[in-house]
């Protein structure tokens, strides 16, 4: 599978508005990294709508998350 380069830049430019709009996400995952991303540890993600309704969920984290979010915090800090 080639790479697009045109995606790539397009994916930096994203990832770089999203740091920007969310500057405590990245650091919040560059201390994960940090303190060692755990295979087996759980996360969960709390959403609150705009209409005070709540939607939560929660994941087993594995070796593929991990990599991606390695992925994401190197890309964002070049």
């Amino acid at each position: 599978m080639a790479i697009n380069p045109m995606a790539m830049l397009q994916m930096k430019e994203r990832l770089s508005i999203f740091q920007k709009d969310h500057p405590r996400v990245f650091p919040f995952f560059n201390m994960l990294k940090e303190e060692g991303l755990q295979e087996g540890s759980i996360y969960e993600v709390k959403v609150t709508l705009p209409d005070g309704r709540e939607r939560v969920m929660n994941f087993k984290m594995n070796a593929n998350d991990i990599e991606t979010i390695r992925i994401l915090t190197d890309q964002q800090s070049k």
